[in-house]
């Protein structure tokens, strides 16, 4: 870990460094030799399943030379980016984190992706996940567990959460200033809330979903993290656009967010969800939440209350849905195509080989489970009610929507727990979305910001959810409530945790 802790450019976020290349303060060439050499010296963190140093170099050296002719192409020319290895990058190894896509190299770029690249953003690597973004804690990839840089109170490795697991810890231990990540339940926030960081989901359509290796095609959504909400405000402005190659991306225009952070919350009502209070829910996430309702008022914020009736059976719809049209999206997974091949007497023992041997515990749980609710005899019973809940749940945010601007809830019913925890229980672990799943299942856009520390000096965050395409209005109260917290600390990684 020699140097981790070192202050210097890996301390500064995306603002800082267009601002400083802008100024010529230091070069991208610079900015990215520091974050691969601090990518290197965190190995142990396992947060990346490759990197791309010459990539990355070959970026970095063209966005010196536009900037030396004067043509910079915006905020993220030459910053250092992760990408979770969700993401279809052209010419580099793609996995989802899953054995069966051994050496799948995509001769295509995600479009995500492609538009950071096409701004001048310099990808250092592919971040490691749960195995095809499924999962709460980073446990569940076949490349080993990711280290959260925080760690427990008697010194234990603690989940960085997940799915996008590696790229919130690339951000939290400062090898990076931001990173992409994908939200299918609370993939980006609840990863965000434990590490320490900012996460944003946007509205589903805001972002395509072009070259994502897809999970749940209806839920999943990509988004930023980053260690402040102005820089979460820059990544969005160039992840999102309308793509054709993608027909549930919208046509909406994209806002300038990072100029709607000036606007204050003053006169915005902010809405408190009763359903949101769970029994058993730590007592010290309660006041948190109670915290940061004060915090807002203090700043001019109306908070009310509203109800949204359906929340408690939004869990059980979202593992119907997600695990249906997963079954469906990773029926392509049959070792004909491309991947991993294990070879059968027949064509159909090869299909079971394959995907027996390249699909680990958890894929296979939640694909049984998809081609069961899917099935003859219970589609009616099961998927049809699910689909049912979620317009109701859709229904209850629309109306309470009528009423406020946005809601503010807890991100994560606890803190990152010890790698290992929970890994013998689904259900415990599924738990852990209990705050997230509602926005996808609504398609609404939300972000988490760390606000505090709980009774070990772990982070716990705070989760903004707003109206949908109002992306802008979730920045701004995003960054009053970022003001108010000042969240300071710093992992045990960097020197930090006391």
């Amino acid at each position: 870990m020699a140097g981790a802790s070192e202050k210097g450019l890996n301390a500064l976020g995306v603002a800082d460094i267009r601002d400083g290349l802008t100024a010529g303060d230091f070069t991208a060439l610079e900015v990215t030799e520091a974050s691969l050499a601090a990518a290197e010296a965190a190995s142990d963190l396992n947060a990346f399943i490759t990197l791309t140093p010459e990539i990355a170099r070959e970026r970095a050296k063209a966005s010196d030379d536009r900037r030396a002719k004067g043509a910079a192409l915006g905020p993220l020319d030459g910053v250092p980016v992760a990408v979770k290895d969700l993401f279809c990058t052209e010419g580099v190894l793609t996995t989802a984190a899953s054995h069966i896509l051994d050496g799948f190299v995509p001769a295509y770029e995600s479009t995500v992706s492609a538009n950071l690249r096409d701004a001048g953003a310099v990808m250092i690597g592919k971040t490691n996940l749960d195995e095809f973004a499924m999962g709460s804690s980073n446990m569940t990839s076949y490349y080993e567990p990711v280290k959260n840089p925080w760690v427990g109170p008697n010194g234990e490795d603690l989940v960085p959460g997940g799915s996008s697991g590696g790229s919130a810890t690339a951000v939290a231990a400062q090898i990076c200033p931001a990173a992409l990540g994908t939200d299918t339940g609370g993939s980006i926030r609840q990863p965000a809330s434990l590490c320490g960081i900012v996460g944003m989901k946007p509205t589903y359509g805001r972002c395509s979903r072009w070259g994502i290796v897809a999970f749940a095609s209806s839920l999943d959504q990509a988004g930023p993290f980053a260690r402040s909400v102005k820089d979460a405000a820059l990544m969005l402005g160039v992840m999102a656009g309308n793509d054709p190659k993608d027909s549930t991306s919208a046509p909406n225009d994209v806002p300038d967010f990072e100029a709607a952070l000036a606007g204050g919350v003053k006169g915005l009502r902010v809405g408190i969800p009763a359903e949101y209070t769970m029994d058993g829910m730590p007592a010290e996430i309660q006041a948190l939440w109670d915290q940061g309702a004060e915090w807002l008022k203090a700043q001019g914020a109306e908070i009310k209350p509203v109800s949204l009736p359906h929340t408690k059976y939004a869990l059980p719809a979202y593992y119907i849905v997600a695990p249906a049209e997963a079954s469906s999206n990773l029926a392509r997974y049959d070792g004909v195509r491309y991947g991993l091949r294990v070879e059968g007497e027949t064509l159909d023992e090869m299909y079971a080989n394959t995907r027996g041997e390249g699909f680990g515990a958890e894929v296979r749980r939640r694909v049984m489970i998809g081609t069961y609710v899917l099935s003859a005899g219970y589609y009616d019973a099961y998927y049809v009610k699910a689909q049912k809940v979620r317009t109701r749940i859709l229904e209850d945010f629309t109306k309470a929507f009528q009423d406020v601007d946005v809601l503010l809830t807890p991100t994560a019913p606890n803190a990152a727990f010890p790698v290992g925890a929970k890994m013998d229980d689904p259900i415990a672990m599924y738990l852990n979305d209990v705050f997230t799943v509602p926005a996808n299942l609504a398609g609404l856009p939300g972000i988490s910001v760390p606000a505090g520390l709980d009774k070990d000096g772990l982070p716990l965050g705070l989760q903004l959810v707003g109206k949908p395409f109002d992306e802008a209005t979730l920045f701004r109260c995003a960054q009053a409530l970022e003001e108010a917290a000042d969240f300071t600390a710093l992992p045990k990684y960097l020197g930090g945790q006391g």
